[in-house]
């Protein structure tokens, strides 16, 4: 970690103060952006005050039951987090204020420095840096939206969730997918325990970062998106570590020559060598993605399927031609598709509707499960497929738009389903996931997602998606295993 700030475990300390802060104090924040700052602390467990100098702002905030203060040293409390949303020329006076006041941390919102690539900017940039370090202040930032702890309802978009806790914590050089990772992961059933997006990262970088959420006692899966890094020998080495207790997912932008140009116009990181960068990755034992559906999924594997290293798959699908898609997808994907044992061909034989299906797995099941998701013979090839040597994990189509009717036409069948799914998932001891297409029943096939997230099953929008995501999963169990 950050040697400026004395030993891992002073860093680690002074930054649970900034994550789980008890008084917020946001600098600069104005009408034009419809108080964003202030807006999104609304729903924060603490106490919130406001620095502005300008009377034209001054009213807005008190109207919105705000104290004001025209300095933050002026502020009367002890502040743990300061948001600084003021032009860059006055950037250093905050920075030397919040010094003086002793704040837990500072994230400085305010763009235009060393991304700009110009002399005032790359200088403005040094000086901060330079009065941050001396001081020893945690310096967020600059060009970036700060923290999101969930619980507390500190945010830095007024769309997140707030008031329960959560067990994912992302880390970002850019604030537009710290939120989307948020906000998109909420509806898929990620919720996070804190965010934090870090910009041009001047004091703090992300090996600071990810070493306190590997300590945090709320986040059980480390998910980020980074486009470089100061220090790629203490970044591998950290990611390395954490792995081996947490999985991790990586999430590369800049991968390109023409990315790694972006990267720096963006936040001033230099790139890295795809290859270098791959292997160092692999070495580290994390999980690698390149999109934030990808990182979303991966995460979603990792939280709610069992931990397993193994690649056999027990496929179910609802009909022949979803059969075949379904077994492309995971071969695809890297993973096995294997005849089952003798003893479950022997078990299915009994009851198994061969009219229109079959049972070498993939399991085209539609017609032994039924219009209706009988419940039963769902539990019995779920049974099955658990007890058989030759399959490691599960995945189950539960979107074809004939059962999708059904389950309209009678609420009480979706209720069954879930149940059935949720209670198989409880027993078993192997990784599942449920692919849950869009289709032209929508509303029926949001609401079988929905109720599904919410029983904790790893849920899907395409074979490909919980295929690649479940491979990622078995993969990372698989390094674990190995590093440790």
């Amino acid at each position: 970690m950050t040697q400026l700030f004395g030993a891992p475990a002073d860093l680690q300390k002074r930054l649970d103060r900034a994550f789980n802060p008890r008084t917020v104090v946001v600098v600069g924040d104005k009408r034009a952006m419809g108080y964003l700052w202030l807006n999104c602390m609304k729903t924060f467990d603490g106490k919130v005050y406001s620095v502005q100098v300008d009377p034209n702002e001054i009213s807005g905030i008190e109207a919105m039951g705000v104290l004001n203060y025209k300095s933050l040293r002026k502020v009367p409390d002890d502040v743990d987090y300061v948001v600084c949303a003021v032009p860059r020329p006055i950037a250093p006076r905050i920075i030397a204020d919040c010094v003086e006041k002793k704040v837990g941390a500072v994230a400085l919102f305010t763009s235009g420095f060393a991304e700009t690539e110009t002399e005032d900017g790359i200088a403005l940039q040094e000086q901060i840096t330079q009065m941050a370090r001396e001081a020893g202040l945690l310096l967020i930032g600059p060009n970036c939206m700060g923290i999101y702890n969930r619980r507390l309802g500190v945010r830095h978009s007024t769309d997140q969730p707030a008031g329960d806790p959560g067990n994912v914590g992302f880390i970002s050089q850019s604030g537009t997918h710290c939120i989307n990772f948020s906000l998109v992961g909420a509806l898929r059933g990620v919720k996070c325990s804190k965010t934090v997006s870090f910009g041009n990262a001047v004091v703090l970088d992300a090996p600071d970062y990810i070493e306190y959420l590997a300590n945090d006692p709320e986040t059980e899966v480390i998910a980020m998106y980074v486009e470089g890094t100061k220090d790629g020998r203490l970044f591998f080495d950290v990611l390395r570590r954490t792995a081996r207790r947490k999985p991790v997912v990586v999430w590369k932008g800049g991968v390109t020559a023409a990315g790694s140009r972006a990267v720096y116009s963006h936040t001033a990181s230099l790139a890295t060598a795809p290859a270098i960068w791959d292997a160092a990755m692999r070495q580290a034992g994390v999980v690698q993605t390149e999109s934030l559906d990808e990182t979303i999924d991966a995460v979603n594997a990792l939280t709610y399927c069992k931990p397993g290293t193994g690649a056999r798959m027990g496929l179910i699908a609802m009909t022949g031609g979803q059969s075949v898609v379904i077994t492309d997808a995971f071969e695809r994907a890297g993973l096995e598709v294997p005849l089952l044992t003798s003893a479950s061909y022997e078990k299915l034989s009994s009851f198994f509707n061969i009219i229109g299906g079959s049972y070498r797995n993939p399991l085209d099941a539609g017609g032994t499960i039924g219009m209706g998701f009988a419940p039963g013979n769902l539990q019995k090839l779920l049974e099955i497929l658990e007890e058989d040597g030759n399959v490691d994990a599960i995945a189950m189509e539960v979107g074809a738009s004939f059962i999708a009717r059904r389950l309209r036409e009678n609420p009480a069948l979706l209720d069954q389903l879930v149940e059935t799914l949720a209670s198989h998932k409880n027993r078993s001891a192997k990784p599942f996931v449920a692919i849950a297409h869009p289709g032209h029943v929508e509303d029926v096939m949001a609401d079988i997602r929905a109720r599904l997230i919410a029983r904790g099953i790893a849920v899907f929008g395409s074979f490909q998606a919980g295929a690649q995501a479940l491979r990622r999963t078995i993969d990372y169990w698989r390094a674990r295993r190995d590093l440790n």
